[in-house]
């Protein structure tokens, strides 16, 4: 993929933004914008969504060429006239690709992962996942379909997330003449809201007319109350990832009719039934046990979201050079840490085996690069006979998996 490695700078930009961030917080006396575990976990989507879209990433680019080579309309020149045209254009495909992701059930089970949070700062701007960007990918391509040159899309498409990046945050008060224009933290902020008031607005990413000409405008007034109507019960990295796929499929079995099975997947989330997420949540054991408390040894997690992060950044940077093996072993490495992370978040107790998981899967990789494979066996051995020698689990449990009253 040429001209990716500018994005392994991409995480560590993240990291300076949000620590700026923070700090700023602490020095006006704002320490509700943010929490361990939802700031967490956001991370940990983040990272994933950054990893996977390294290996679809040229798919995308090389959809919106072939499109444009084989079906534009219009021959679009490059020139200052049209690079504004092309941010109106996208700005305009973005806010009709939003809108629907709030209507549409199918679209929705993508998009709903970005709303989980019940923080508003710059870790809610990475809760985006790989399904969304690939639904979000079919509504650009109508951009070099119309004739806007593939490299302008692109180069455009990076503004624009820059741009509403900086949208995801509670340190920038209400700027109310820039609103007439200009999408503003405030303004983003009401989108993320939970409010009765709030709900359904704002779907600009970088401009406002366009919620003032189809009616979906609201400025800010009480301060909101972030997340969802009825917030998710759990932290679990892969259950945020799917839950609204399993609520959509328990109404499509709930419903009779074509009729009625077609609205279950592309009727409104506003009519999906509401006993159906508890009765998920218990089925598959995704409650939150203990809401007041949380883990106490919180630096294992950040070691862990570091080098994830630490990986992602060097991967990327030589993702052209390496084996499709190594490729495939970081994935599987940096996937099976972050569902540690959203376990350790719970106190799961299987985590432990996913401990063991992921150094089994360290040892089989060094032993395929030195072509000693055949002694798989050995690290696996050792591990068993140590467990049994030291009684590492409850060594584990007694250490990893303390917790201290939340404050």
């Amino acid at each position: 993929m040429k001209n990716i490695n500018f994005l392994a700078f991409a995480m560590p930009a993240f990291f300076l933004f949000l620590f700026l961030e923070y700090k700023l917080a602490q020095r006006k006396k704002r320490p509700e914008i943010f929490n361990y575990e939802s700031s967490v976990s956001n991370i940990s989507i983040g990272i994933a969504e950054r990893l996977i879209n390294l290996f679809i990433a040229a798919s995308f680019y090389q959809l919106y060429y072939f499109i444009y080579d084989n079906y534009r309309i219009f021959e679009i020149p490059k020139n200052a006239f049209i690079w504004f045209a092309l941010i109106l254009a996208t700005d305009f495909v973005w806010y009709w690709y939003h809108r629907l992701g709030h209507e549409v059930n199918f679209f929705w089970a993508a998009h709903i992962v970005h709303h989980h949070s019940e923080e508003f700062n710059f870790t809610a701007a990475a809760r985006i996942t790989t399904f969304q960007a690939i639904i979000r990918t079919g509504f650009w391509c109508v951009l070099p379909f119309i004739g806007f040159h593939p490299s302008m899309v692109i180069t455009m498409l990076i503004v624009h997330g820059a741009y509403s990046f900086f949208t995801h945050t509670q340190l920038i008060g209400k700027i109310k003449w820039l609103e007439y224009v200009f999408v503003t933290p405030s303004v983003h902020g009401v989108h993320h809201a939970s409010d009765e008031k709030y709900l359904d607005k704002n779907y600009g990413d970088m401009f406002t007319f366009w919620d003032r000409i189809f009616g979906t405008f609201q400025t800010e007034e009480e301060k909101p109350k972030y997340g969802l109507t009825h917030p998710l019960k759990s932290y679990s990295f892969l259950w945020q990832h799917f839950h609204y796929y399993f609520e959509i499929y328990e109404l499509w079995k709930r419903s009779s009719g074509f009729k009625a099975r077609w609205k279950a997947v592309f009727g409104s989330p506003a009519d999906m039934d509401q006993d159906i997420r508890p009765i998920l949540e218990k089925r598959f054991l995704q409650d939150k046990a203990s809401p007041n408390q949380r883990l106490r040894f919180k630096n294992y997690l950040y070691i862990q979201l570091g080098i994830c992060t630490l990986i992602l950044t060097i991967f990327t940077y030589y993702f052209d050079y390496l084996e499709s093996y190594d490729k495939i072993f970081v994935l599987s490495l940096v996937i099976l840490t972050l569902i540690n992370c959203g376990a350790l978040l719970e106190q799961r107790k299987w985590i432990y085996y996913l401990e063991y998981a992921r150094l089994a899967m360290i040892s089989t990789y060094f032993l395929y690069e030195k072509d000693l494979i055949v002694f798989f066996f050995v690290p696996i051995a050792i591990l068993i006979f140590i467990e049994q020698l030291f009684s590492l689990s409850k060594i584990y449990q007694n250490t990893i998996l303390q917790l201290e009253p939340v404050e």
